[in-house]
């Protein structure tokens, strides 16, 4: 592998962290996250200017790259690569947000004239939306409860009684870059359960 001659030495200290979380070392993915977790996430809050989002999104970042780490080149520097992988997946996040949301103050060309307001639908789920969303929650807590007990109470809390990053860390007595770094690994977990889960069917 040809490495770029150029990089700065935090950049070689970088890839040597790269090279070790290939081998499977958790210390250097715990080291690439630190260096970067807050960056990134300033990064995406500019984007989406919610917290929360950016948060996730900020979580979903690092997990692209930790699973595509083979395919880092060190032709530049790591933190270029981790920075593209956050903006378009952050991209994608915007550009769904947008297709889902629909202006209610234009107009509607119908044809014969144009319609300025449309009926909005009840939020309400209907009973076989209702069947379904319990049929998934249902499944994802079998799932959720294969991690180890650390892990499945991380998720607990902050997908099913969805609470903050600042809430997990005050219930269960942890820093935040604690919680942060072990609520990666579990989504991390159960990303590999589900696709295990997916490839037996």
């Amino acid at each position: 592998m040809e490495i770029n001659p150029n990089l700065s030495r935090k950049a070689m200290q970088d890839f040597n962290l790269v090279q070790l979380a290939i081998e499977g070392n958790q210390a250097a993915f715990a080291e690439l996250l630190e260096r970067y977790r807050d960056a990134i996430y300033f990064m995406l809050l500019k984007m989406v200017n919610n917290k929360n989002d950016a948060e996730d999104l900020t979580i979903e970042a690092f997990g692209k790259a930790f699973r595509n780490l083979a395919q880092y080149s060190p032709n530049f520097a790591f933190s270029t690569w981790l920075f593209k992988i956050a903006s378009n997946n952050c991209i994608d996040f915007l550009r769904k947000r947008r297709s889902d949301l629909l202006s209610l103050d234009t107009p509607i060309d119908s044809g014969e004239y144009e319609q300025s307001a449309i009926p909005v639908a009840s939020d309400a789920l209907d009973p076989e939306e209702i069947i379904i969303k319990e049929q998934k929650y249902i499944l994802m807590n079998q799932i959720v409860q294969k991690l180890k007990p650390r892990y499945r109470r991380l998720i607990e809390l902050r997908y099913f009684r969805e609470f903050s990053y600042e809430e997990i860390a005050t219930e269960l007595e942890l820093p935040i870059g604690t919680v942060k770094a072990q609520l990666f690994r579990a989504r991390e977990l159960l990303y590999n359960i589900l696709k295990n889960k997916q490839d037996n069917i």
